[in-house]
């Protein structure tokens, strides 16, 4: 087994003070600090050079997909579409927030971070041999600026003017220079979009048509939500640049998509798919002892990670009546026993969430300090007092499955807000407390029915519905739920992402991922205060304030996390020795032919 390596001198390079300024033209730029890649790099660390192109693989897919369009946020995007659309810059895995040249060569970016510049490389091409020029750069900003998420509306529009400078030059001045991470997130995920091909388009609707890109890989033919096949392309303008050399190996990518997870599982099992990520460890514990892993066909191999693992939790719809109030919230949380649960459905193999980036150094803990106290205590007023005084750690019961003093405590809570039970239902103001728990996949559905039982202890009725995918993502985006399982994920250089988490203003518009429909001026500021944070310390110092505050809101229920990437694969695949910062790079693996 080859050796997986993590590299945390780099984290401690990327994280040092900020002192460099791109005030010139240079080949790549950091969040804080300065590139890990001199200018004269040949490829990262993390590839192999030389790996061989060709061969087929296949990824298996939950669910559904019925949109090719890359502007459009309703409806579900085909897996793979990043392939298609090239950025500006692209982000690397072993450094916190880095950014290389792409279709901009080079960039100049003032100390103060008011403006950036991006030199366009002469040789970016559309798939159909025509140029990027600046105008498609221009018009993918206006188009994500007016026509995207709410998060991306309000991140771009942040862009106020734009200047032409020479002959390859375009110049995106800020509102102000605030935002310290805006520019790299229009360097490295504003994707840029052919004019010629989206300007006659209503880009706000969805479409199967397949578009025309830049990137790695290009639409082959789809099968509308079953198959979305992908080849890859040959004379792609990029393949020879330092930051794709060895990546993209793959000749075609194929995602095949099923609508029962465990029909998904089993798929793999017999080879229709070939390499599958699996999250539920008690299947991993218990389904993997199969005939391929037996003979050595499957390699199963799993990886400690220092990753942020981001929330996974229960989320309680605050839009709702019933969820506004947050001592109700918390008398929830009280209702859902995680030991049981862990012991008896996942044979203790996860550890209980108690942060929105536990983990890492990201998670708050213990009391606030000094300088987070001066961030929290604007907002006294504002937000819970506990946030001051204690430590938040989720509701402990003793694993039984019978534990009566958390749901006396429940049952304490709800009675100081109103709450009482008459005749076995509970009951305010003659309204029943009684919501609906929207379950997209089957395998969610245990932790559903054990959470059930006991809230039915508390005379609360939860119904648990199951939908298919594109109806809960239509649901999804409207906001049309009371409780829902979901998960943020997060990196090492939170930012701009978490307005589209938390924010209030695109809590009120229809697509963003603040499904607790957060509406906290405190929490926005802090968001401000991270996104403008000129070094390390003050960014984790602004997190840690954001995670207290989060957390003692009781928007979710925290669920539980594992420190593990566990992989399964069958045995063609190779990949090179070292294993980057964030983990598992997928794009830099190969086949072997003569396996396959």
């Amino acid at each position: 087994m080859k050796k997986f390596l993590i590299a945390f001198t780099i984290l401690t390079s990327i994280i040092a003070l900020n002192k460099h300024a791109y005030s010139e033209k240079v080949h790549g730029i950091a969040m804080h600090g300065t590139p890990k890649y001199a200018s004269d790099f040949e490829n990262l660390d993390y590839v192999n050079p030389n790996a061989p192109k060709g061969g087929t693989v296949k990824f298996g897919s939950y669910g559904s997909f019925d949109n090719l369009n890359r502007v459009a946020f309703k409806g579900s995007k085909a897996a793979g579409l990043g392939y298609v659309n090239d950025t500006l810059m692209r982000r690397v895995w072993d450094e916190a927030f880095s950014l290389y040249g792409l279709i901009a060569e080079k960039v100049e970016l003032p100390e103060d971070r008011s403006s950036i510049t991006f030199y366009l490389n002469s040789n970016a091409t559309f798939h159909d041999g025509s140029p990027i020029t600046r105008d498609d750069v221009l018009f993918s900003l206006e188009t994500f600026q007016t026509k995207g998420t709410p998060n991306q509306k309000k991140t771009y529009g942040k862009v106020v003017e734009t200047q032409l400078i020479g002959n390859d030059g375009i110049k995106m001045i800020f509102e102000n220079n605030e935002d310290k991470e805006l520019p790299l997130i229009i360097a490295g995920f504003l994707p840029i979009i052919p004019k010629k091909f989206y300007e006659n388009l209503d880009v706000t609707k969805t479409f199967l048509d397949i578009p025309l890109g830049s990137g790695p890989y290009q639409v082959d033919s789809l099968d509308p939500g079953r198959q979305i096949k992908y080849k890859r392309v040959e004379n792609y303008w990029a393949k020879d640049l330092p930051v794709n050399k060895g990546l993209y190996n793959f000749d075609t990518i194929i995602y095949d998509y099923y609508k029962d997870s465990n029909v998904l599982v089993e798929a793999f099992k017999v080879g229709e798919y070939d390499f599958r990520r699996e999250y539920n460890v008690k299947r991993w514990l218990s389904e993997y002892d199969f005939k391929a892993v037996q003979n050595g066909e499957v390699i199963l191999t799993e990886m400690n990670n220092d990753r942020p693992v981001g929330m996974n939790g229960l989320v309680m719809n605050t839009r709702r009546d019933i969820f506004n109030n947050r001592n109700v919230r918390l008398a929830l949380s009280y209702a859902y026993d995680h030991e049981w649960i862990n012991k008896t459905i996942y044979q203790n193999a996860y550890v209980r969430t108690d942060s929105y980036f536990d983990n890492s150094p990201l998670a708050s803990s213990g009391l606030p300090s000094k300088n987070e106290l001066e961030l929290l205590n604007v907002w006294k007023d504002e937000i819970p007092a506990e946030v001051f005084t204690e430590t938040f750690t989720p509701p402990i019961t003793d694993g039984s499955g019978n534990d009566r003093k958390n749901l006396l405590k429940a049952k304490e809570i709800l009675e100081k807000e109103g709450w009482f039970v008459e005749n076995g239902k509970l009951i305010k103001d003659g309204k029943e407390f009684k919501f609906e728990f929207l379950i997209v996949s089957p395998s969610d559905e245990k932790i559903a029915l054990a959470y059930q039982s006991n809230l039915k202890k508390l005379g609360i009725t939860m119904d648990v519905r199951t939908v298919d995918s594109s109806q809960y993502q239509e649901r999804l985006l409207s906001y049309d739920f009371d409780m829902i399982k979901r998960y943020w994920g997060v990196s090492l250089s939170p930012g701009n992402e978490q307005q589209f988490y938390w924010g209030s203003e695109v809590g009120q518009k229809d697509g963003s991922r603040n499904y607790p429909g957060i509406n906290s001026p405190a929490v926005d500021a802090l968001i401000e205060k991270l996104i403008s944070a000129t070094n390390r310390e003050e960014l984790t110092t602004a997190i840690h304030a954001l995670d207290r505050v989060l957390l003692w809101g009781h928007y979710v229920v925290p669920l539980y996390h594992s420190n593990k990437d566990r992989i399964a694969y069958w045995d063609f695949f190779e990949y090179p020795d070292e294993i980057p910062l964030y983990g598992i790079v997928i794009e830099s693996w190969w086949i072997n032919k003569d396996k396959q």
